[in-house]
This record gives C-alpha cells, sequence and structure tokens, in this order.
C-alpha cells in the first residue's frame, strides 16, 4: 500500500505540473477586453491588427506578476498592453533616451514622450517605471528580467553597425534571469537590398545574431504578410504600415 500511494502521489503532482503547463499565460479574452477600452488611444488600437501583441505575449510566455523590460518604448504601444497583461503584481520598465522622447509620435503633434506620460496617466498604468537613459546606463539589476520586448527596433543597430547590435543582446541577456525570453519583431528584409535604408533586416541575420549571442531561438511565423513589398521602405505609404515581420524567441539557458 506504501508503495502504491508513492505512485499515486507522483502520478497527481505529474498530471499536475502538466497542467500547469498547459495553462494559458494570462486571461487572454480579459487582455483583449482591456485593449479596446476607452483608456486607449485608437490610433494604438488600429495597430493591433498587424501587430498581433496578444499572440506575440501568448509565443513568448508572458505571465502576469513577471518584470518586464519594454526596450526603446517610444510613445508606449507596448508598455501600455505589458502593463496590463503582468498586472498589479508586475512590473514594466519602459525605456527610452532623452533624444527619442523628443520624435515626433505617427504624425501626431505630440512627442514620443507626452504620448507616452498619457498613456500611463489616461491608462493608470501604475507598475510602469520610465528609464530615460541608454541601455548601457540602464540602471537594472543583472539577473533581475522575465521578458524583454524589442519591436522594430534591431535593424537600427544591425545594419550600421552588426558588432553594436550584439552588444545589444549581451547587456539584455546579463539583465535576463535564467531561462526568461526576449522578444522580437522586426521587419523582414531580402539579401540583396539596402535593407539600412528600407528599415529592414533579413530573417536569417537575426537568428544568427541571437544565436551568437548564446540564446536557445524559436521562430513565429505569425506576423509574416505575403504581400509585402520588400524593396519599399517600411514608410511608404503605399504599404500603409502593414509589412512583412519576424517574430523570435530568445531564452536564456538555465
Amino acid at each position: 500500500m506504501k508503495k502504491l500511494g508513492i505512485t499515486l502521489c507522483i502520478l497527481v503532482l505529474s498530471t499536475s505540473i502538466a497542467a500547469s503547463a498547459q495553462e494559458p499565460s494570462f486571461d487572454r479574452q480579459a487582455l483583449l477586453r482591456t485593449l479596446s477600452g476607452p483608456d486607449r488611444e485608437v490610433t494604438d488600437f488600429a495597430r493591433d491588427a498587424a501587430r498581433k501583441p496578444v499572440e506575440v505575449l501568448e509565443f513568448l510566455g508572458l505571465r502576469p506578476g513577471m518584470t518586464v523590460l519594454d526596450l526603446y518604448a517610444a510613445g508606449g504601444y507596448y508598455t501600455f498592453i505589458l502593463s496590463k497583461a503582468v498586472g498589479e503584481n508586475g512590473t514594466v520598465y519602459a525605456q527610452n533616451t532623452p533624444r527619442g522622447l523628443r520624435f515626433v509620435e505617427n504624425r501626431q503633434n505630440i512627442t514620443q514622450g507626452e504620448a507616452l506620460n498619457a498613456k500611463i496617466e489616461n491608462g493608470g498604468l501604475t507598475n510602469v517605471t520610465q528609464i530615460i537613459r541608454p541601455l548601457r546606463d540602464i540602471g537594472l539589476t543583472e539577473n533581475s528580467l522575465d521578458l524583454v520586448i524589442v519591436a522594430q527596433t534591431l535593424h537600427d543597430y544591425y545594419n550600421p553597425n552588426p558588432e553594436r547590435a550584439l552588444e545589444m543582446l549581451l547587456q539584455l541577456k546579463a539583465l535576463l534571469k535564467p531561462g526568461a525570453v526576449i522578444g522580437i519583431t522586426d521587419h523582414v528584409g531580402v539579401a540583396g537590398r539596402d535593407n539600412r535604408d528600407l528599415h529592414r533586416m533579413e530573417i536569417q541575420q537575426a537568428i544568427a545574431l541571437a544565436e551568437q549571442a548564446g540564446f536557445a531561438v524559436e521562430f513565429s511565423d505569425l506576423l509574416r504578410v505575403a504581400g509585402d513589398d520588400h524593396s519599399r521602405s517600411i514608410f511608404d505609404p503605399r504599404l500603409n504600415r502593414s509589412t512583412d515581420r519576424f517574430l523570435l524567441k530568445l531564452t536564456k539557458p538555465r
């Protein structure tokens, strides 16, 4: 009987662990309702069809209570979403540089800094802390982050200087807890094009860079767009901001 009891105990424990692993990373429907609420910018809501943020965060394994860094948060598109997703027990660091905050936000007559401040105030984002300094001087503790979002900016590091992009990933890796994740989205470029001018990047370049930095890499085609013209700049109005994008999940070894 004792042996049977131990066996049953192990079976129950195993079943519990398996069930836990299958649990959703957050309440998907609740987050979708929140993102369509009146305290969110309509222009941000309009971007969701192309960016699919809820599905992206599911792929990356975000959970309530996590500590997350939104690298170059700009006007706070992902900052708002992350704040609502991690909940009141989570923390979101919205990083920008002083220069970046002075850029005009999405053709509106406000700066990215003003847009981010408005989102934090109007959305009641009390779990958000702004960091206005470069990554090299970010001031966060090593092994302290569960997730980092690098949305549509890796190409800006890589195209002028691949070594600078590698350094950026290594700096982020040091901030991550073992087993933690970097989520990267960016605009797909093709070989032979001036991807620096087009603000694009080849998928394999991003994967090779991440592997060089020592990450395990998973790829998703969630954000792929078959009709994109890869010869055009991402800012070309004919694309209507609907570009072909890649999504990578970079996991720091345990």
